[in-house]
Formats: structure tokens, sequence, C-alpha cells
């Protein structure tokens, strides 16, 4: 991130969102939106003065998933690129009630800006390369019988990764969020919405069974006499020593159970688990002092949206559809716009970067070339009978029909005698066929698939 940051021919826009895309390949438009920071960026040098002063000190780090505190001005997260500080307008007591104004008295480079406002630029690009990432499946309604919102100690595989990571909460120390007490027994509970059609996505995470495999194994070596007790529907380990890693955890002593968790529930200050397993054919109980959910990972929010604005698809689960699973794996339906990442589909870390360097050849490839071979079965537009009611233009998945003022004697443009026709982009087009039904007047036709080429054909069969 640092290194991307300090590249002379990379400009990194943080705390931004696109807001509308135009164009085509090589010829895009992108309207972004930089929101309000409230700080300069440009003077600040992320000393820290602002934050350590700042009087509104107890809100929830959102993270560390709330089991951490930060103050009202603070980095997104640590290791933040640029490491410079935003204000949270929400609970900025100056922004709120104009009571406060601490952190710009401190400020020994004078950079807060109380009225600093959203900033919109239009950027021309040649190439977009999707790389959204990913979210938690949300199963607190699903799974109520995980008790999770309830019972303080059940948690999620993220919020476990902050409490054993050096940066997080508690420095590394695994405790339980209830008491701050060490857990002797913790337990694990993978494909929680992975792999379940009733309750949560029907395909698998990927990532889960590593990184619970590498938590159980952090719990037998962080924890003296600790006990890892993994419940797994099948055990999936398909890279490159994968499997040794699995074996690994399992040396290291952490007991894993093949079966569902069909309740838990509190009695004391222990979990019980209640469970089958179904390698031995009976039901089992397990206490646990910790219970950790390997969640699945759906599409991030705002994905689908994006997806829309850009002018590609999803498939049935929000994730971007790529043009060919096999062939062309990287690149969508919309020329120029490439695939990085979970926001494909589930992956690990090794899987994305080999799919972002898939994509940055894809988009070098693009810009090496000075002619760019263009789809020939396009839609067209037979003028005359075009009566301009724009049926067709929401009907086009790739954006590729607009309604242009037409003169009857000069053409497209202004004039006395100008009519809306619907104009086919030929760049934008990929031959679909889609706009075809919704014209009422019959004025579009799909080149090389026409009505009158259509009626021969069938003719032609007939005789």
């Amino acid at each position: 991130m640092v290194a991307a940051a300090q590249h002379p021919n990379i400009e990194l826009m943080t705390y931004s969102e696109v807001v509308e895309v135009k164009g085509y390949i090589g010829n895009f438009k992108v309207t972004v939106k930089q929101k309000p920071k409230y700080v300069d960026w440009d003077a600040c040098t992320g000393c820290g003065t602002c934050w350590e002063k700042c009087p509104t000190k107890k809100l929830p780090d959102e993270f560390e998933f709330g089991m951490g505190k930060r103050t009202a001005i603070h980095k997104l997260f640590p290791q933040a690129v640029p490491g410079k500080p935003v204000i949270d307008a929400e609970n900025c007591l100056k922004l709120k009630s104009d009571k406060c104004g601490i952190c710009e008295k401190v400020c020994p480079t004078e950079s807060i800006r109380f009225a600093d406002m959203p900033v919109y630029k239009e950027l021309e690009i040649g190439a977009i390369v999707m790389a959204t990432g990913y979210d938690q499946f949300d199963w607190k309604q699903s799974y109520g019988e995980y008790g999770y919102g309830k019972y303080p100690d059940v948690i999620s595989g993220l919020e476990f990764e902050r409490l054993v990571s050096a940066g997080g909460p508690t420095a590394g120390k695994i405790v339980r969020p209830s008491d701050g007490k060490e857990p002797k027994n913790i337990a694990f509970i993978k494909c929680v919405g992975s792999r379940d059609d009733t309750k949560g996505k029907s395909y698998c995470s990927r990532a889960c069974c590593m990184y619970t495999a590498k938590h159980a194994y952090q719990v037998k070596t962080k924890i003296e006499d600790g006990e890892a007790y993994v419940f797994y529907m099948d055990v999936r380990t398909a890279g490159k020593n994968y499997e040794e890693f699995y074996q690994r955890a399992l040396n290291a002593g952490a007991k894993f159970i093949r079966g569902r968790v069909s309740k838990i529930y509190p009695q004391g200050e222990k979990l019980i688990l209640k469970s089958e397993d179904t390698l031995l054919g009976m039901p089992i109980e397990v206490e646990a002092d910790l219970v950790v959910l390997a969640s699945a990972m759906v599409p991030a929010a705002g994905a689908v949206d994006l997806a829309k604005k850009i002018g590609f698809s999803v498939d049935k689960d929000g994730w971007f559809q790529e043009a060919h699973p096999k062939l062309q794996p990287v690149e969508t339906f919309a020329a120029g716009v490439y695939l990085a990442g979970t926001c494909q589909g589930p992956k690990d870390i090794p899987d994305t970067v080999a799919q972002a360097s898939g994509a940055a050849v894809k988009v070098l490839g693009l810009f090496s070339k000075t002619e760019l071979a263009t789809e020939p079965m396009v839609s067209e537009v037979e003028v005359s009978k075009c009566s301009g009611c724009g049926f067709c233009v929401p009907i086009c998945p790739y954006k590729a029909i607009s309604l242009q003022e037409y003169n009857e004697r000069g053409g497209h443009g202004h004039g006395p005698f100008t009519r809306q026709v619907a104009v086919i982009n030929s760049s934008l087009c990929q031959g679909c066929g889609s706009c075809l039904p919704a014209c009422r007047t019959l004025a579009l036709n799909l080149k090389g698939f026409t009505n009158d080429q259509i009626a021969a054909e069938v003719d032609a069969l007939c005789l």
C-alpha cells in the first residue's frame, strides 16, 4: 500500500466513491466523490496530537468490530495509507453542536478544516479494474440458535483475527470478550452460511477451512493447555501446501469433529454446543469458553449498484460476472472492465494476487494497441421506423443505446425538423439482441440476423 501511494504514476484517491460512469472502452468518464475528511491531508503530518487530545474517546472502533475504542478524530485503521486522520462528523462535538474544537487548537500544522465539503472529480479513464472485495455474511438473523449478539463469547473469524493480532485491541492476547479472561476451550464452527441453501449461500467460501486451521493452531500454541474443537462438514485444502498445513494443526492437537452444531446455549460461564459426530454416528455435547464462527463471504455492500452504474452483470449471488469462466476469467461483458479478487467470488490471497496480475496484464495489452477489433454482429437502427419511444434504452445491459435528436433533412443535430431516435454505440454493443423484442416498431435489427435474413433461412429450410 505504501509503495502504491508513493508511485509517481499512481493517483491514490482514498475516502472516495464512484458515483457515475459514462462512456466505453478507452473513453470512460468516471465521476468520483471525495468525502469530506475535515482534515487537510496535504498539510497534516499524521503526528497523532489531535486524536490524543480529542475528548470523545469511547466510540466503538469499527475496524476492531467494537472490541476496541477510538476517538472522534482517528485513522480508519492502523495501517491506513496515507496515515492521516479523518473526523467522524456524527460524533464530533464541534460539528454537531459547535462546542469543542480542541483538535483545531492543538494541531501544530493547522490542518483541521471544519468547513470541508465533498469534492467531485471527473476522470478520463481508459480501463477499469473492479476490486471491491467482500463482506461477511450477516447471519445474525438466520442463525439465532448460535446466539450471536446475545452471547458475547460467540464471535466471528474476523473478530478472532483481531484478537490474535499484535496490533489488535488485546495486543495479541486471546481473551473472552465477556470478562477478559483467557479461554481454555475454544470451539470453531465452519460453513456458517456457506453451503447452506436454507439459511445462507449454496457456494463454498473457500478460505474458511484454512483460516480456521490457522486459528486452531494458534490456540494450541498461544494458550497453555488450550483445546481447539473444530466442527466441520468437509475439510477442503485445495492449494499448494494447504494439506500439509491442515495436518500440522491436527498434529498440534486440534480436534476436528465432523458434524453441524444445532444449538449453542450458556451453562454457567460455559457455552454448550449440541452437535453430532457423523463419523461415530452419535450425538455429542462440547463445553467451550469461546465460540468462533467461520461465516460466509458475500459481495461487498453496494457492489451490485456499482455494477449497474458501469454496465455489466452479476450472478445469482451478487458476485460480478466474468465473460467466460475459463477463457476470459478476468474480463466482463463490458469491454475495458476487468475483475480482480473476491468481487468475482470467494478466493484466498494467492488466487486474488494471481487474478490481479492477470487483470493488470489485460489492461497493459489493451493500452499497447492503437486500434481495437469490435463485435461485428451489433444492433442497428432503421431511423425511418424508429419512433423514439426509448423502450430499448433501459433494456440494454451494456448501456449501448441512447436517444439523440435526428434532423430529417440533415442527419443528427438540431433543426426545425428534428425528432428523437435511438442510436447504437457499436463500441459498447455486444450483439446480445435484448433490445430487439422491446422495439414496438421493428426498427432494430441485429447485423447478420435481420428479420429478412431469418425469414429467408426459414423459407430455404421449408423448400
